[in-house]
C-alpha cells in the first residue's frame, strides 16, 4: 500500500471499532463545539477551571487506559507494548 486514502483509514477504523467509531467522533465534535461556545460566552479562559482540569487529568488518563483495555484485545498485563504508547 503506497498511499493512505481517507476512505481507507475510515474503513479500517470502522472495522476495528464498529459503531463506537461514530459515537466517539460525535463526542469529539460536540465537545469541540461546546468548548468554543464556552470561550465565546466567557470571553476567554478562566484560570481556576484550567488548573482544575490539569489536576484531574491523571484520572482521565487512568480511565482512558481502562477503556482501551476493555475495547482492545490486550489487557493490563500487556501494558508497555507499541500500541500502548498511542
Amino acid at each position: 500500500m503506497k498511499e493512505l486514502d481517507l476512505m481507507t483509514l475510515v474503513s479500517v477504523l470502522q472495522e476495528m471499532m464498529g459503531p463506537l467509531l461514530w459515537i466517539l467522533i460525535s463526542v469529539i465534535v460536540l465537545g469541540t463545539v461546546a468548548f468554543f461556545t464556552l470561550l465565546l460566552k466567557e470571553h476567554g479562559l478562566i484560570h481556576k477551571r484550567l488548573v482544575t482540569a490539569q489536576v484531574l487529568s491523571p484520572l482521565g488518563g487512568a480511565i482512558a487506559l481502562v477503556i482501551m483495555a476493555k475495547v482492545s484485545s490486550s489487557g493490563f498485563t500487556d501494558a508497555g507494548g507499541p500500541a500502548d504508547w498511542f
